[in-house]
């Protein structure tokens, strides 16, 4: 077929075709697998269509894409999946995990969420489901991810499950599509949780503002209870004593930068009356100190001879609460707990 100066006539589908093929002519990769399956299968029926497409054609038809192209803003990746990618973080869970149960249901593709779940969720699915459903998971894994899931389950289900792969070749493309929405709705859509912070790590951020007496009282009664909550409570508590162990030397002075010189004094002097571990991290503070600034605040320590335990708490509270803020700003990087040998 020949177009001959009639661009004007061209359906939107017929010129995407002449774009699409001057584009690969010319050496250029478009990315046409991000387009649906339907508008590839359209457009590669256009472009077979075409026979000879003469210079006056093709020069109305580039001109025209060029001026679509500079009257384009801006350029974001369309679809559900990429908005709510966006949005994450700015929108509430609740609303984020609806989002996605719906994408799940309504989606093309509810295989990529399936292939997003963790070796060992992988494992457990192909481990519950029928032998036949399982081969077809598999086959819709990427190669690498298929064989690490594979090593993961005993070897006679494994077995089982690659010879049935060699009896999917006749499933049609929808009983595929359905059985990866069935999986994504049972393994991949986890209720929403009223609270975004695991239970140990909200209980730690309690106890962090509660006083010693109170903290250390309630930990020992969690022990008793629920030692395995108790580790998880004590992994997300972050006090006074645990500063050496968790802020780095350097970031000392940009610390106490932000706090009053008075606090700051009534803080240590607590801490050098206090118990052991407190010395220790009044002595990580001002090792970390220009000599000058480390001598003023013992000249200030030196000067307070009473001190409430009230005032002492609040004091030692703000050092812990200003390098926190920090922490979260990413304006200083403190050290993991386990990494620091510290729990």
């Amino acid at each position: 077929m020949t177009l001959a100066h009639d661009a004007a006539r061209l359906d939107r589908r017929r010129k995407a075709a002449i774009v699409v093929r001057f584009l690969l002519t010319d050496g250029l990769k478009p990315p046409l697998s991000q387009l649906t399956e339907d508008s590839q299968v359209e457009l590669t029926r256009a472009m077979a269509r075409l026979n000879v497409v003469d210079r006056g054609t093709l020069d109305a038809v580039i001109s025209e894409f060029a001026d679509e192209l500079e009257g384009v803003g801006f350029a974001v990746k369309g679809g559900e999946e990429e908005a709510i990618k966006a949005l994450s973080g700015h929108i509430s869970p609740t609303a984020v995990a609806r989002l996605k149960a719906k994408a799940v249901q309504t989606g093309n593709d509810p295989w990529s969420a399936v292939a997003a779940l963790g070796t060992p969720e992988l494992a457990a699915l192909l481990s519950r489901e029928s032998i036949e459903v399982a081969a077809v998971a598999l086959s819709k894994l990427p190669v690498a991810r298929a064989a690490e899931v594979l090593g993961k389950l005993p070897g006679e289900q494994a077995r089982r499950i690659t010879y049935a792969v060699s009896r999917t070749s006749g499933i049609a493309p929808d009983a595929v599509l359905r059985i990866g929405r069935a999986l994504a709705e049972e393994y991949c859509m986890a209720p929403p949780s009223a609270f975004p912070q695991p239970a140990g790590e909200r209980v730690g951020a309690i106890l962090n503002s509660s006083p010693p007496v109170t903290r250390e009282d309630v930990l020992d009664g969690l022990e008793v209870r629920d030692s395995g909550f108790a580790a998880e409570v004590r992994k997300s508590i972050f006090t006074f004593a645990q500063i050496p162990f968790r802020l780095r030397g350097p970031d000392v002075p940009r610390i106490l930068r932000e706090l009053e010189p008075k606090v700051v004094a009534l803080a240590l002097a607590a801490g050098r009356k206090g118990k052991a571990e407190d010395a220790a991290t009044v002595d990580f503070i001002l090792g970390n100190l220009p000599q000058r600034l480390a001598d003023s605040i013992r000249e200030e320590m030196e000067g307070i001879t009473r001190i409430k335990p009230a005032d002492a708490d609040a004091a030692q509270g703000a050092v812990v609460t200003t390098v926190k803020e920090r922490a979260a700003m990413g304006e200083i990087e403190l050290i993991e707990p386990d990494e620091a040998g510290e729990g």
